[in-house]
């Protein structure tokens, strides 16, 4: 997918975001500016830019490329991160500004009267943000090997250090400004293509998603073997080889012919192996190789690899629409607004904008079954979307929507990593060093480093699996927290530490553990590679228990600050707990 119009696409997507961004440096004076924009973004501008903060890699690749690899199932990820979005507007968003915090860890310390519980959700902010942080640097280095050939780590760095600069530089107001553009450019960059895709799909006679047979090539197809891999093969299948297969060498430029035999092989970084129209695709070792109906059906092509899908996806269901009210980076978003009124109209757009994007990553999973069944062999199904445009049209016609698609890609991979980068940076500042601007951009140099060497770490996980893992973390710890925080007034500071610390404990634990190494089949397996089904039930029940048991030390005026969080913004009674 290598071309000269698709690099030139990612040069003017990265110069644009710095200019927008040296735009903001130049606006961005004060600290207000750097947290919080002042508090002077319009609806419409904010909206925009939440939108661009929100979706992220995992909805512009992973989305796409687990629908390819799994089927159906995968739909409930951007139906949770939506429907997210709206369980954080009904029980949080509003409540919280009207309370004056903005942050998760000013909201611990205002409202449980505990530095303890705001240094425990500092630290879970620090955790949540920089495992998020994973996907949007890991989609960076998977984008670039597609479409130079780089190696994974150039694009991890170099994304990492530019968002870096552009968070140093300008803070909130800077990046207010670029994650705008970035929407518009990422709805842009996702839907022309797909719906070029599914004209041509049209004229192509409709051919049919759910026949029983697993993916075939639909013509002679040559596949770059960009790293190394081990891929079975279920019927012997005719093929010419340049490269290493099985340990035997196949000149460069001779394409050996040979037949593959059914079974298991490796091919080696830099082979080319062509495949015959008609040719059942080959899948990399522990994928699914599911058929059309398998992969139609819900619990198909799943169930056949991991244990108990069922519960992973009522599992998965609840990281996804609990989880998004645990993310640092969205919340500080609606206080943004200069008012409750500007608050609630951006939310409304924000829906909006969210659910036009969302229509489109399944149209690329699907089709990539029909035109790019090659990325099963090379364990590339999350480069789906950016593959798909030069696969379907060779030539110039598919390098101009290759290299649209990969600048949109380069744009969620950015706007999504700076929010978070933003939201690192000022937990840092504010409870680490001591507040100033200068203490903010120690912040951003800190977490974007240790977001650099991370993420040269997670390359064998698929980004949306990162991206389920993170959510299930915040559901686990500050869903709880947040919840009962505002709507019960019995949460004592005992009772949310001991909550935070069960159930994001518990969480992590869990997920270090899957990534660390993956448990056997069975309960195991499904309880501990997505956690949320129980740990989330953990922490509510926790905080619960712990503060029935410590009643008598409730914070100070209790009643005064739930009156503060659930009458209207106008009265001011809240307070302003950062400037």
């Amino acid at each position: 997918m290598s071309s000269t119009v698709t690099l030139a696409a990612v040069v003017v997507s990265t110069i644009a975001t710095i200019l927008i961004g040296a735009y903001g440096m130049r606006v961005a004076r004060t600290t207000s500016d750097f947290f919080v924009a002042s508090r002077s973004v319009r609806p419409m501008w904010n909206a925009s830019a939440i939108s661009g903060e929100y979706l992220s890699a995992a909805s512009f690749l992973g989305v796409a490329g687990l629908v390819m690899k799994y089927g159906v199932d995968m739909l409930w990820y951007p139906v949770g991160f939506a429907a997210g979005y709206l369980v954080l507007l009904l029980l949080v968003a509003a409540p919280l500004r009207r309370f004056g915090a903005y942050t998760i860890p000013d909201f611990a310390e205002g409202r449980l009267d505990s530095l303890v519980v705001r240094r425990l959700a500092t630290t879970f902010v620090l955790l949540i943000g920089w495992f998020y942080l994973l996907p949007q640097l890991k989609g960076a280095g998977v984008t670039l090997r597609a479409i130079l050939g780089a190696p994974y780590w150039i694009g991890v760095v170099g994304v990492g250090a530019l968002i870096t600069a552009n968070v140093f530089l300008g803070g909130m107001k800077g990046i207010t400004f670029v994650q705008a553009f970035q929407y518009w450019l990422k709805v842009t960059a996702i839907s022309l293509p797909a719906i070029v895709l599914l004209l041509h799909y049209q004229a192509d006679d409709s051919p049919r998603l759910t026949v029983p047979v697993p993916p075939q090539f639909q013509m002679e197809t040559v596949v770059h073997v960009r790293v190394a891999a081990r891929f079975e093969v279920d019927a012997d299948t005719p093929v010419r080889i340049e490269g290493t297969l099985d340990g035997t060498r196949h000149d460069p430029g001779r394409a050996d012919p040979l037949t593959l035999a059914a079974g298991r092989h490796t091919v080696a970084a830099g082979a080319r192996i062509t495949f015959p129209a008609g040719a059942t695709a080959p899948h990399a070792v522990g994928q699914p190789n599911a058929d059309g109906r398998s992969w139609s059906r819900p619990f198909g092509p799943v169930s056949k690899e991991r244990s108990h899908p069922l519960f992973l996806t009522y599992s998965l269901m609840l990281a996804t629409f609990l989880g998004t009210m645990g993310l640092p980076h969205i919340l500080v978003r609606f206080y943004t607004n200069p008012d409750g009124r500007a608050a609630r109209q951006t939310t409304l757009i924000v829906l909006v904008l969210l659910g036009a994007f969302y229509v489109f990553p399944a149209v690329y999973g699907a089709l990539g079954r029909l035109y790019a069944p090659d990325l099963y062999l090379t364990k590339g199904t999350d480069t789906v979307v950016l593959a798909l445009p030069g696969r379907v049209f060779p030539g110039l016609g598919g390098e101009l929507l290759s290299g649209l698609v990969a600048a949109g890609a380069f744009a969620a991979f950015l706007s999504t990593a700076s929010g978070l980068l933003i939201s690192v940076a000022g937990a840092l500042a504010q409870d680490v060093f001591r507040g100033s601007v200068a203490d903010f951009r120690r912040g951003a140099a800190v977490a974007g480093t240790v977001a650099v060497a991370l993420g040269l770490l997670v390359e064998r996980f698929d980004i949306n699996l990162l991206v389920g893992w993170a959510f299930a973390i915040a559901a686990s710890s500050f869903c709880p927290l947040l919840v009962l925080g505002i709507w019960w007034r019995g949460l004592t500071a005992a009772g949310a530490g001991a909550g935070l610390a069960v159930g994001g404990g518990l969480a992590s634990a869990a997920i270090l553990a899957t990534m660390i190494g993956h448990p056997g089949p069975g309960w195991a397996e499904a309880l501990l590679s997505q956690p949320a089904a129980w740990s989330v039930p953990a922490a509510f029940l926790t905080m619960v228990v712990v503060s029935r048991l410590t009643a008598r030390r409730l914070p100070t005026e209790v009643g005064a600050k739930m009156v503060a969080m659930h009458t209207p913004e106008a009265l001011g009674l809240g307070r302003n707990y950062r400037d």
